[in-house]
């Protein structure tokens, strides 16, 4: 039986008990009247607080499986500056005046590393983008534009952004053209 049968057959029930007790009230009583309004009352109290008790059940389950989602953005945090460090080492290795080679198994533990934070839900924000967004970046430094265009835009990515199942966990740091 479905959520709302239940409801349904609840409410089928009260109107069936209110139904009884006004057959038991003979309608020539004086106080006939003054009971019917009393069962109303007390008909409507009942399904304001069904009601309510039954959002309260959405509203904490919808509470319970936003912090399961987001359990992990303490430690996916804490993990963001060893990613960034992986990721200097390796654009530092790969260019020739590198003087260390990023060694194949190191690149097997960053690409470890990324590929479990993402099945985590970790999302880098798109660095392609070069209209500056208070909402998804954070100012470090402003320098003069190199050409008109530029101006007000960004010029360079320090740190990426991420995000965690579509939140925002840190902003990306970037220079603004001025």
């Amino acid at each position: 039986m479905t959520k709302e049968q239940k409801d349904k057959k609840e409410e089928a029930t009260v109107d069936q008990m209110v139904e009884e007790q006004v057959d038991q009230t003979s309608p020539q009583s004086e106080g006939a009247e003054e009971e019917r309004n009393e069962v109303d009352e007390l008909k409507d109290k009942y399904l304001r607080l069904f009601a309510e008790f039954d959002n309260y059940k959405k509203r904490t389950a919808r509470e319970r499986l936003d912090l399961i989602r987001n359990a992990a953005e303490d430690i996916v945090t804490d993990l963001l500056p060893v990613l960034d460090d992986f990721e200097r080492a390796k654009k530092n290795a790969s260019q020739e005046q590198g003087g260390e080679p990023f060694s194949e198994g190191v690149r097997l533990v960053y690409q470890k590393l990324h590929n479990v934070l993402e099945s985590k839900g970790l999302k880098e924000m798109d660095t392609s983008v070069d209209t500056f967004d208070p909402e998804l970046h954070e100012a470090i430094t402003k320098i003069p534009a190199p050409n008109p265009e530029q101006k007000g835009k960004i010029i360079d990515y320090i740190e990426k952004g991420y995000y965690l199942n579509d939140k925002i966990i840190r902003h990306a740091k970037v220079v603004i053209g001025e």
